[in-house]
């Protein structure tokens, strides 16, 4: 049965070292989230480096995750000291508990906060996609779907939960709460 690759990515108003309370809160806020995802009925996994360092996305050891990858449109630093930048790579059984997840809870509460610690963009900070079993999605795989969708809109390949599509292909309707917009306003 295939299972649902999510990638998100956001540029952040400051680098991720910034001792300021705005980041602090960011971090402390990213891990409250992710403690509550993980235990997310249908949630199956996430991207990590094989060493747990965060600092060193560019650098780090991402296993079957692959190499890591941004949006070309991302003109912000590299390094430890000059990353500004959030990004996930997901797995999970179906977009309903997915959009469940992110829609609701700590979640929710992070999203509505999201221009505090966030830039704001014309590109779609999201992007689904559909990957046989046993597939495990990759950072370059996320970034080349978030481009096409940025391109070309939603599409059985690379679409949103508000214009979502089944795995063979039909566009699928997820009901619940979420925006009106796929894009970073």
């Amino acid at each position: 049965m295939p299972h649902l690759a999510l990638y998100t990515f956001g540029v952040l108003k400051s680098p991720l070292v910034d001792p300021g309370p705005l980041t602090r809160e960011f971090y402390e806020s990213g891990e409250t989230v992710y403690r509550k995802i993980s235990r997310h009925p249908g949630y199956l996994g996430h991207a990590e480096a094989a060493d747990g360092d965060r600092g060193m996305l560019f650098e780090a050891d991402w296993g079957a995750w692959g190499g890591f990858a941004v949006p070309t449109w991302y003109d912000k630093g590299r390094t430890v000291e000059t990353t500004a930048l959030a990004a996930t790579l997901s797995l999970w059984t179906d977009l309903h508990p997915a959009f469940d997840a992110i829609y609701t809870g700590p979640h929710r509460e992070a999203l509505n906060r999201r221009y505090d610690w966030f830039e704001r963009t014309e590109h779609p900070n999201y992007v689904c996609w559909w990957v046989s079993d046993g597939v495990i999605p990759t950072w370059q795989d996320g970034v080349s779907k978030l481009e096409h969708l940025h391109a070309h809109g939603s599409a059985p390949h690379a679409f949103t939960f508000h214009h979502s599509f089944a795995p063979e292909g039909t566009p699928s309707r997820v009901k619940g709460i979420g925006p009106t917009s796929d894009q970073t306003h």
